[in-house]
């Protein structure tokens, strides 16, 4: 219910954002008609309108980015319809006509007069289309609270909870419309009652309407929005957030990057061992890897540790190493290990995708394919990556979330096979410490972080979550625009350069020679990225403005050049001398790149 009511009142705050300017003049063309039978359902088809479609573009991916897009041309024919009549009297009572007996013949069946008013307004109807047209080329600035919702909305899909928080969203924005629109509609009327000019103002609000469809078609509005800086909402979102808890979505993003121990001068003790319920089904796996379907009764007598991952998240792949390493170490001791990838964007949820990486990564363990997140929400999981340690009884009695403490992790594995096999834990039934965990060294990206000197956040390029953009043009939502490079970004600021089309997971290059650029502290730097085209992509690295030599990561070389062919996290700085703040620069030399985030190590 909070976030119901954080929607809310983000909506509600877009009236003091530029955001809603391209709007103004739809909604105020119309102030001067009916507030119940023009007003009200203009308003309520621009909400529901907006909510449908921003929940289809978070759950649908890229093809209902495109039915958008073409509903956009829609919308401006329709508005472009209504800027006419208000220029051309005539022209309005023709379109009203249809409308007008379909009116009548609704009132002559209920008994009503049956005799159409020629002189009467179109009625609710057509306030409701035009609101609905509104509701396709309105969108909002993605501020805090909106991200939230977005986020939420992208990670558990199209369901009621994720449509209801954008319908209460659109819902505070169309409540502070209509609040705006009766004062708006005082002033309207006191200058037709001072001055005699309602024919004059409705040609202006013509103007008005046809002015805005032109802008948009072309473009200008963004160029305008990026202008007015009068309010900016994110502070007060923020202060809002702050003030109910900051409550996460269902699915909240990944753990920030933790240290990965090292094991070599530590005595692992195991933690307090508590039965925290029943392993959940695996049921909703959709597929499985190395390995036959597995189920709770298959997997009775054996001791299960269940680990949650993606194979894009920095976080996992660093965890992995350790992951395979106790698989093999104790699955003669009855630990069977079960990989469960559940994924973060679109890309991830193909089972072709997921089987690519896990041969690239030398997976050999049972992975469940949890494309519909149905395991995550048994377990009611909230991270990547998550561990599970479940006893031969079938109890979870351990959990842990993030990288890091995997001698404590190891040595819970081992007092529940002993637990299973009714004798002593390793170690205990002498004066010896008790058995070291594995030291395991991975390479490339899943190497450990370097945590004493990393100052970079793992950062969104999709609008939902994103943040510290710096491009001197402000971004446009899931419309190309062309971008210029910061100026001087200071630290975690990142931009855009060339043609981009930005939606609320990634940022997709419209034109060959597009960079992205990102002022960062770290030792390592990472970027997920795509193919739109299916075709292999080609990119440089510059650091600096140079190329990265000895620095560069794992899929670049000393030059800069690399070439993308699989949609993954692709590691291109890897800084072997002292780490200072750097600019990053990551040019393409082919269209259709898909750029997701960048994470640091």
């Amino acid at each position: 219910m909070l976030l119901f009511l954080l929607a809310f009142l983000g909506g509600v705050l877009t009236i003091l954002s530029p955001c809603i300017l391209p709007v103004i003049p739809f909604v105020f063309a119309r102030a001067d008609q009916s507030f119940r039978r023009s007003t009200l359902p203009m308003l309520a088809g621009m909400a529901v309108t907006f909510a449908v479609f921003a929940a289809l573009a978070t759950a649908g991916g890229n093809w209902i980015v495109r039915t958008n897009e073409y509903g956009r041309w829609v919308a401006l024919a329709v508005m472009a319809a209504l800027g006419l009549t208000l220029l051309i009297p005539a022209l309005a009572e023709l379109l009203a006509r249809p409308l007008v007996r379909l009116g009548a013949g609704v009132q002559a069946r209920l008994g009503a007069s049956s005799q159409p008013d020629r002189n009467r307004q179109a009625g609710p109807a057509g306030a409701l289309l035009v609101g609905a047209s509104i509701g396709l080329l309105w969108a909002p600035c993605a501020g805090p609270i909106l991200g939230l919702v977005l986020a939420a909305s992208a990670l558990s899909g199209l369901t009621a909870h994720s449509l209801g928080l954008l319908l209460a969203f659109a819902l505070g924005a169309a409540c502070s419309l209509a609040v705006a629109l009766l004062a708006g509609r005082r002033v309207f009327q006191a200058m037709k009652r001072s001055l005699g000019a309602e024919a004059w103002l409705r040609r202006a609000l013509g103007a008005l309407v046809l002015a805005g469809v032109v802008a948009i078609a072309l473009g200008a509005d963004t160029q305008l929005l990026a202008a007015v800086q009068y309010f900016n909402t994110n502070g007060v979102e923020q202060r809002l957030l702050a003030a109910f808890g900051n409550p996460q979505p269902v699915h909240a993003a990944p753990m920030p990057a933790v240290a990965a121990i090292d094991v070599s001068d530590v005595t692992p003790v195991a933690p307090p061992l508590k039965n925290e319920g029943r392993m959940p089904s695996l049921a909703g796996a959709t597929a499985w890897i190395n390995s036959p379907r597995l189920t709770r009764k298959s997997l009775r007598g054996k001791v299960v540790l269940v680990d949650f991952w993606t194979y894009s998240c920095i976080n996992c792949l660093r965890s992995l190493p350790y992951i395979e390493a106790w698989a093999k170490k104790y699955s003669s001791q009855g630990l069977v290990v079960i990989g469960v990838h559940s994924p973060e964007f679109a890309f991830e949820r193909d089972v072709a995708n997921v089987r690519k990486a896990v041969k690239q990564l030398g997976l050999t363990f049972p992975i469940a394919v949890d494309s519909d997140h149905r395991i995550w929400n048994a377990f009611n999981n909230e991270y990547w990556p998550a561990d599970y340690f479940v006893d031969a009884n079938g109890d979870i009695r351990f959990a842990h979330f993030g990288e890091g403490n995997y001698a404590e992790s190891e040595r819970v594995i081992q007092e529940l096979l002993a637990g299973a096999h009714h004798q002593a834990p390793a170690g205990a039934e002498s004066s010896a410490p008790p058995l070291v965990a594995l030291a395991v060294d991975g390479a490339g990206a899943e190497a450990p972080a370097d945590a004493r000197d990393l100052e970079s956040p793992e950062t969104y390029i999709g609008y939902a979550r994103g943040e510290r953009f710096d491009s001197p043009q402000r971004l446009r939502t899931d419309a190309t625009a062309t971008y210029t490079a910061p100026i001087l970004p200071t630290l975690n600021q990142w931009g855009l350069a060339g043609t981009w089309n930005v939606g609320p997971h990634m940022a997709v290059l419209q034109r060959a020679g597009g960079e992205i650029i990102y002022r960062f502290h770290a030792r390592d730097l990472h970027l997920v990225l795509g193919s739109g085209t299916g075709k292999p992509i080609r990119f440089r690295v510059l650091v600096d403005g140079a190329p990265p030599g000895p620095n560069h990561g794992v899929d670049d070389n000393a030059q800069g050049y690399g070439t993308l062919r699989f949609q993954r996290l692709y590691q291109l700085i890897r800084q072997r001398g002292p780490i200072e703040d750097r600019t990053f620069t990551i040019q393409f030399l082919d269209k259709g790149v898909q750029a997701y985030s960048f994470t640091f190590g």
